[in-house]
């Protein structure tokens, strides 16, 4: 339940490492009601000349900057933020209400719904603050839930939307099955489920054990519980017993599926029928080798932003054919 003082400017500690230009990072907060929201954002030089806005969407069981910006000595090219920032964009992510340094007063389970909620108010503030145009958007596992469902209210907000370890109707998720079983356990201990060094090591082992390296698990634990020994249950319940919560058909701006080769939470074949039904031919599917869930922590992570960078800085068609629009 930590609350950290008010707004300061904070250099990165990748800006000591032997990377490239040096990254800034500044915090900030904003208000959905009584609710303080903590957001995150790095950027090179100025970043009102950035050549686009990135939010970083967290998934169930963490918050953003662990996911995000995760530090670890000779590694400066871990933190997505960094590698992003120094790409020339402008990158922002926020706790999600539960989470993080955000609030965690309200006796509430922070749902899929609500997490959306938040990034409409993280949206506002961005377009205030920076006087940015629609945001490119990266959400992983229910962070990418929050980021669909986001986009899918929101289709003028959202410039392209990246969706890695999504599910759709969780058909064909052994992950989800297991959670299943468990969450009369989860429900019994009421908003929030206590989270530890073994329930963060087992995410980079349920599906195919040896995709990460221990000091990456090791430092991202670290950075989780740093933050939180428990997170709210909301997404567990709408992805154990609520999907479908997002409609494809939708969802309009360019959208990229990223999937895991052995993620056991998003299930090819449901994927396959969310890719199908996307209506914006702008869309792309990426199966990543060698890669479980927690895609920027893997062994792979690279290639992962190497697919999220080709995707955000592709250029706009020329010709979309008779009848289309330009």
């Amino acid at each position: 339940m930590r609350q950290p003082a008010g707004p300061v400017t904070v250099p990165s500690m990748a800006a000591t490492l032997p990377a490239g230009p040096a990254v800034t990072g500044v915090e900030h907060w904003t208000h959905k009601g009584d609710v303080r929201l903590f957001l995150w954002e790095k950027y090179v030089g100025r970043p009102e000349d950035a050549r686009g806005t990135i939010l970083f969407v967290h998934g169930s069981s963490m918050a953003s900057t662990p996911t995000f910006d995760l530090q670890v000595p000779g590694m400066p090219d871990l933190s997505a933020m960094d590698v992003f920032a120094r790409q020339g964009y402008d990158c922002w992510c926020l706790d999600n209400e539960g989470y993080g340094r955000s609030s965690k007063h309200r006796d509430i389970i922070c749902d899929i719904a609500t997490g959306a909620d938040d990034l409409e108010v993280a949206a506002d503030y961005i377009e205030t603050t920076r006087r940015a145009g629609p945001l490119l958007i990266y959400g992983i596992s229910s962070g990418a839930l929050k980021a669909a469902l986001f986009a899918q209210r929101r289709p003028d907000r959202v410039k392209r939307l990246a969706l890695d370890a999504f599910v759709w109707t969780g058909e064909g998720s052994p992950t989800l099955e297991q959670r299943r079983r468990k969450l009369p356990e989860y429900q019994a201990g009421g908003t929030r489920r206590k989270i530890d060094r073994a329930f963060v090591h087992s995410i980079f082992t349920r599906d195919h054990p040896g995709t990460a390296d221990e000091r990456v698990v090791d430092a991202f634990a670290d950075a989780i519980l740093a933050l939180d020994d428990s997170v709210p249950i909301g997404t567990y319940v709408d992805m154990c017993l609520n999907l479908p919560v997002v409609d494809p058909a939708r969802i309009t701006c360019p959208t990229l599926i990223m999937r895991g080769e052995y993620d056991g939470i998003a299930g090819f074949d449901d994927l396959i029928e969310f890719f199908k039904r996307l209506p914006n031919p702008d869309k792309q599917f990426a199966v990543m080798p060698g890669i479980a869930h927690a895609s920027l922590q893997q062994k792979n992570y690279r290639l992962v932003q190497h697919i999220l960078a080709s995707f955000f800085a592709q250029p706009e068609p020329v010709y979309r054919g008779c009848g289309a629009s330009a």
